[in-house]
């Protein structure tokens, strides 16, 4: 499913993300950058050692990355030229700022993005794993948060696609699409 945004189309689908050919990937990290499980171990793996040798020198040269923040590097082996690296927030009961935490990690991706002059993005459902965030919950941040992005920015993204690894997911995304659009139906993409 798709709709156009300023001039860009955003896409829901339900896939692998190390499979994306976008420019870049987002990889829903861990503070450390040094991969682990999910997302995060996935694009490792697929990507090969070179993502996680431009992880090591930024953690060297910054510190661990903060909760909300982004980061970019090399797509290694992957499709995808680069992987953008983020840290969701962990879940606990709202109480802790992680909606704007949540907001601020969807934000700053694109907003690296587009000052890489990246014309496309895929995002994975950020921080619903076994950081535990509600999805629907989730859904509706990551879908409110690009959708205002490519309506108030000038930027060089052409298209978001988040790529949701399982239906029930999947579906929640479509939802929070379709509220974002004031409650009419996505189009399926012509093809």
């Amino acid at each position: 499913m798709e709709i156009t945004v300023n001039q860009a189309k955003v896409c829901i689908v339900e896939g692998d993300i190390t499979e994306q050919a976008t420019d870049a990937i987002v990889n829903a990290a861990n503070s450390g950058l040094m991969g682990g499980g999910g997302v995060d171990g996935a694009i490792h793996r697929a990507g090969g050692p070179a993502i996680l040798e431009e992880c090591k020198a930024i953690v060297a040269g910054q510190g661990r990355l903060p909760t909300g923040m982004a980061v970019i590097t090399t797509g290694g082996k992957l499709r995808a030229r680069h992987v953008i690296h983020t840290v969701g927030p962990i879940w606990h009961g709202g109480t802790e700022k992680e909606a704007e935490l949540l907001a601020s990690a969807y934000y700053q991706c694109l907003k690296l993005a587009a000052e890489n002059k990246l014309a496309s993005i895929s995002f994975p459902s950020i921080s619903t794993g076994a950081y535990g965030y509600p999805v629907d919950q989730a859904a509706r941040i990551a879908v409110s948060t690009v959708v205002s992005f490519l309506e108030n920015q000038v930027t060089t993204i052409e298209e978001v696609v988040f790529v949701l690894f399982d239906s029930r997911t999947h579906q929640r995304y479509l939802s929070a699409l379709s509220e974002a659009m004031g409650g009419t139906q996505p189009r399926s993409p012509q093809g």
